[in-house]
């Protein structure tokens, strides 16, 4: 930008002006004109290196200063030029704020102080106002501040936020001499003395602000406001100029505050931020900071990201991302918590006295609290010392000492191949997952120091990785280290009422060196172009030995790692209530043992997803699959015997139906066909038996009841069997925003339809009583033809803007193995709101007779899965009638998503 040009430009224009607003208005446009062609030449370059963030912040900054000090010539010198000179009418302009630090994103406040000595003058106002109508004019986003040099200092002693801003302000244009005794009084008067209070005042923020954005991990991160996000770094910058004097961090690497190696490292993670920032601004052009899925997508393809390796762009884009989150929550604590123990207050005298320090082991010590090393060079004469101060920090209960994490993390070359293969490291690793009741802490304390990183250079690949769903709320490292802590959970009797049959499992006993091995390796075949499980079995296959356990040991492992989802699949993917579902699990599982062990590692796997994932549904489905698969294991097959169940059935409805005349329970118990006693609990017998007994031939019947222990409301209805019945239930459903997790259909003897339906509402809860009469009057203005639900589904069928860029590849796999009596179409896809009607209403279309259908949902995907026959009653076998239906199917899934994305 060539300043010299712009203000001989303004200068012309200033030369006989007439009216005041007049010259703003052609002021405003003339620097208005400049300021669009530099942001458009911001915007190139940065697009031509789209990493070359801190060029890019400074020439945003260099722009603003450009225009304000233009404007600010054109207010103080044409518009209101100064009369007589006086001491009361000096004025000084000052940058404060990120604006003051000369860091700019393309969206950024300008935020102003004007100074005076004393007090606001007439003349002082005017030009004020002459300069932000200008300034508005530019469609800056002004914050500015009129206040006297006493008033600076007033306001800095009662506000934090406003001393803070001082802290970082910059003189811009006006009386310099002005501003130099701003900074010279605002130290002697207002920061000397009080970095201990600063300190704290900063620490309490940061604590806050970190409760109020969530996680470092968190999905959809706030890269302004989130953990290890820029105000982070920030807040490292405030106090090291407050308590240390620097204008700039370099300086801290001078005081030896940091090591070299640490200031690259943060002066990486700062330029990354601050360019996924700048391009978050330039997306949405609005000051934006929230990094939301649809907005990941655009930002990762703007920095240059691309699909490789079986991974997407964006997915590696979120690791780099995350990864210097990390860096920055290092130093920042680092820096923070020496601070902190520099400014702590100091106990009282009678705790100093009265309370016991805690026992260290030899070569450590206790500083403010935390373990820290003793001698440093003792420290690294044994090599596993890297990994015993972990242990030691987890049987003192005490947190390391940020001196002894900066030494591990300088020297983690000391972890190569003969310190992995020692027995004794081996050992204490295991010590570590197994001993002290609370491995995730020292886990992720060690993940995050790059130690776990470098024992199991396995793991490394997941170090951070993000899956780009809306299924898993963790990065793959964290959802590992989530999982132990769940287990954790469980074995010291947290979870009893919650998780009782994993509870019962611990408690009998199993090995906990296999289960803890296999929980932290399920995962860590991810991110490549293969399926992961396959993958970490082959990795658990190398890495279990080198942790030191026995080949059967590690046989178990390599085989839960292999079918660490195989319970969950069968359980949320299958319908559990038909016998050949348990026992084909039963076969795969082939022991009570690994039986138990699988179910303890399905549980945390879920649990750990997210805080939300787990809730009685999926409870209810895998205590189910875990009770039946036992008592066949322990009593034989034959215990899955359908006549056996179909009998025990209908003899616990006689129980139940109390009052009935013995030729009315006789006819009921008749009147079902055999999939019908064994699809079903005895509470939903019983409703049905009240609900058909005398039914009229065109009577629909409807019970609404929530199933507080699966956490869903049951549907159940009961009507003169017709085709098409399921696909305008679905649809009835979908229209109250019902989501569907469950369904069974049958049709009796006599010809009516028995229906049960499991529904949740849009936040996986059983509907509110409130609303079931709703629901109740949808239905039944559905089946009596009053609402078309194709038709009236087509508004509501439509994807939010951010869940957009999720792609989900369809799969439908056809199965006549699983069932005994129908074949199992499987439709894995991209969920939807009408999706499941749309893919009912094509079975139906097509002759096809649903008697069951299981809906799993992982975030943006959906697993639909049908039990079928043909109008005949039989299996699709052959290739060309599973073809056609699987078109079928395609394009109806195609057609939906074509709609939903208009």
């Amino acid at each position: 930008m060539d300043a010299q040009k712009l203000t001989a430009d303004l200068a012309r224009l200033a030369q006989d002006f007439g009216d005041e607003a007049d010259l703003r208005k052609q002021a405003a446009s003339l620097l208005l004109a400049y300021r669009k062609a530099g942001m458009s030449a911001i915007e190139a370059a940065f697009a031509a290196a789209p990493l070359e963030a801190l060029p890019t912040r400074r020439a945003y900054c260099w722009l603003a200063d450009c225009l304000v000090s233009c404007t600010y010539a054109l207010a103080s010198q044409v518009l209101h030029p100064l009369s007589s000179k006086s001491d009361e009418e000096a004025l000084a302009l000052l940058a404060v704020g990120g604006y003051g630090r000369g860091e700019m994103a393309p969206q950024s406040d300008v935020d102003l102080l004007f100074l005076m000595p004393k007090r606001v003058t007439p003349r002082a106002k005017s030009v004020i106002e002459a300069m932000l109508y200008i300034l508005w004019d530019l469609r800056l986003k002004v914050g500015h501040s009129s206040r006297s040099i006493a008033d600076c200092l007033a306001l800095g002693g009662e506000d934090f936020t406003i001393r803070t801003a001082l802290l970082e302000q910059r003189f811009l244009v006006g009386d310099a001499a002005l501003a130099t005794q701003l900074n010279q009084r605002l130290e002697d008067e207002l920061f000397k003395g009080s970095e201990t209070e600063f300190v704290t005042a900063k620490l309490a923020e940061r604590d806050e602000r970190h409760e109020r954005q969530g996680e470092r991990y968190v999905v959809e991160p706030n890269v302004k406001e989130g953990k290890g996000g820029l105000r982070d770094l920030q807040s490292l910058y405030w106090i090291a100029k407050y308590v240390h004097h620097v204008e700039q961090i370099e300086d801290l690497v001078r005081l030896k505050v940091f090591r070299p190696e640490e200031y690259e490292r943060f002066q990486k993670a700062e330029n990354f931020l601050w360019a996924v920032r700048c391009h978050l601004h330039l997306v949405t052009n609005r000051p934006n900071e929230q990094l939301t899925f649809d907005l990941q997508v655009e930002v990762a393809e703007r920095m240059g990201y691309e699909d490789c390796a079986g991974r997407r762009a964006v997915e590696h884009f979120m690791q780099d991302y995350f990864r210097n989150a990390t860096r920055v929550g290092d130093l920042t604590r680092i820096f923070l918590t020496k601070l902190e123990a520099i400014h702590a207050k100091p106990e009282p005298l009678l705790q100093r006295i009265f309370s016991r320090k805690p026992r260290v082991k030899d070569g450590y010590h206790v500083i403010h609290g935390r373990l820290a090393v003793l001698n440093e060079a003792a420290f690294l004469s044994d090599p596993l010392n890297l990994l015993r101060i972990f242990e030691e920090g987890l049987r003192t209960g005490m947190l390391i000492h940020p001196d002894a994490m900066r030494l591990v993390t300088a020297n983690l070359r000391l972890i190569d191949e003969a310190f992995r293969d020692n027995r004794e490291a081996q050992n204490i690793f295991l010590d570590l997952l197994l001993k002290h009741g609370n491995p995730e802490r020292a886990l992720r304390r060690m993940n995050e120091l790059g130690v776990l990183a470098a024992f199991l250079p396995e793991f490394e690949p997941i170090v951070a990785m993000m899956q780009f769903n809306m299924y898993h709320a963790y990065t793959v490292d964290e959802h590992t280290i989530q999982v132990i802590s769940n287990f954790s959970q469980i074995e010291r009797l947290e979870l009893e009422e919650e998780l009782p049959i994993s509870t019962e499992i611990l408690r009998d006993g199993v090995d906990r060196k296999v289960l803890m091995v296999a929980m932290l390796l399920h995962d860590i075949g991810k991110g490549r172009d293969q399926d992961h499980s396959v993958l970490g079995a082959q990795i658990a296959r190398k890495v279990a030995p080198r942790l030191g356990l026995s080949r059967n040991d590690c046989d178990t492992v390599e085989w839960l790692v292999r079918y660490h989802l195989l319970m969950s699949d069968m359980a949320q993917k299958r319908d559990i209530a038909d016998p050949r579902t348990v026992r084909d699990f039963a076969k795969a599982v082939q022991t009570v043992k690994r039986l138990d062990l699988l179910t303890v590692l399905t549980v945390c796997d879920i649990r750990g997803v997210g805080p939300d994932t787990w809730n009685n549904w999926k409870a209810a489905l895998i205590r189910a699959l875990y009770r039946q698969t036992r008592h066949a294991l322990e009593e034989g097959m034959e215990a899955l015997n359908r006549e056996n169940r179909g009998a025990e059935a209908k003899k616990a409805l006689r129980s139940e139906l109390v009052g009935w005349a013995k030729k009315d329970i006789k006819a009921e118990t008749a009147r079902h066909y055999p999939p019908y006693w064994q699809g079903l609990h005895i509470t939903a017998h019983v409703v049905f038996a009240n609900l058909l007994k005398g039914i009229g031939d065109s009577e629909i019947r409807i019970d609404l009841h929530p199933d507080d222990d699966r956490d869903a409301t049951r549907v159940c209805f009961v009507m003169a069997d017709h085709p098409g019945i399921f696909s305008r239930m679905c649809g009835a459903l979908a229209l109250v925003g019902a989501n569907i997790v469950d369904a069974r259909t049958f049709t009796s003897k006599d010809g009516y339809a028995t229906a049960a339906f499991w529904v949740q509402d849009t936040e996986g809860s059983p509907f509110e009583a409130a609303r079931l009469p709703r629901l109740r009057k949808m239905i039944e203005r559905t089946f009596a033809g009053e609402v078309i639900a194709g038709e009236a589904i087509q508004t509501r069928d439509k994807l939010k803007k951010r869940e957009r860029a999720f792609r989900v590849p369809t799969s439908i796999t056809f199965d006549n193995e699983g069932s005994e009596i129908y074949t199992i179409i499987e439709v894995d896809t991209r969920d939807r709101p009408g999706l499941l009607h749309d893919l009912t209403r094509t079975l139906a279309n097509s002759n096809v007779y649903i008697a069951s259908a299981v809906i799993a949902t992982f975030g943006e995907q959906v697993v639909d899965t049908f039990y079928v026959k043909d109008m005949f009653g039989l299996k699709f076998y052959t290739e060309s009638k599973q073809k056609t239906l699987e078109n079928k199917l395609r394009t109806a899934i195609t057609e939906g998503a074509e709609r939903a994305h208009a």
